[in-house]
C-alpha cells in the first residue's frame, strides 16, 4: 500500500515542478511522517544525475536518502549494515528494472551539455524520468514497509 502511495506522491511532486530526487524524498518522508524544513532542499543538487554530471540517477539518489531517513543512523554507535543492505537492495531492484543506474546511461544523452538538453527535450525524455522517480519510491517504500513486517 505504501508502495503505491510513495509512487503518486513522488509522480505528483514531479510533475508539478520538483525534480527527480527531490519528489522522491518528499514522497518516502510523507509516508514515513517526518516533515522537516530541509525537505526538499537536501535534495536538489542531487538531481539530474547529481546536478548534469552524469552521474547517479536523481529519482535513485533521492530513494537513497528516503531509505535513510527511516533507516540509517543517528549517532556513531549505530551499525550501517541495514541502510547499506537496503540501499544495495534498491539499486540492485532499480538496475533490474531499468538496466543502468547512471542519468546519462538511463536517458541516452548527458544533460550537462546543450546537446543532450535539446535531445532531452526533443525526445521527450523527462517521460522516462517519471518512470524513473516513481518506480524508485515504491522501490524504496516497499523496503521501509519490509522493516516493519
Amino acid at each position: 500500500m505504501n508502495s503505491e502511495i510513495a509512487g503518486d506522491l513522488a509522480e505528483d511532486s514531479f510533475n508539478n515542478g520538483l525534480l527527480c530526487a527531490e519528489s522522491v524524498v518528499i514522497a518516502l518522508a510523507n509516508i514515513q511522517d517526518i516533515e522537516s524544513e530541509y525537505l526538499p532542499k537536501v535534495a536538489t543538487a542531487f538531481c539530474s544525475g547529481m546536478a548534469r554530471t552524469c552521474g547517479t540517477c536523481g529519482a535513485l539518489t533521492g530513494a537513497i536518502m528516503g531509505l535513510s531517513l527511516g533507516l540509517g543512523r543517528s549517532n556513531n554507535r549505530e551499525q550501517v549494515q541495514l541502510i547499506y543492505s537496503a540501499t544495495q537492495r534498491l539499486i540492485s531492484e532499480f538496475e533490474k528494472e531499468f538496466g543502468a543506474m547512471d542519468c546519462h546511461v538511463l536517458l541516452g544523452c548527458d544533460i550537462g551539455t546543450s546537446e543532450g538538453q535539446s535531445m532531452f527535450k526533443e525526445r521527450h525524455l523527462r517521460k522516462q524520468c517519471t518512470q524513473y522517480t516513481r518506480k524508485a519510491a515504491e522501490i524504496a517504500a516497499t523496503i521501509l514497509d519490509g522493516r516493519n513486517a
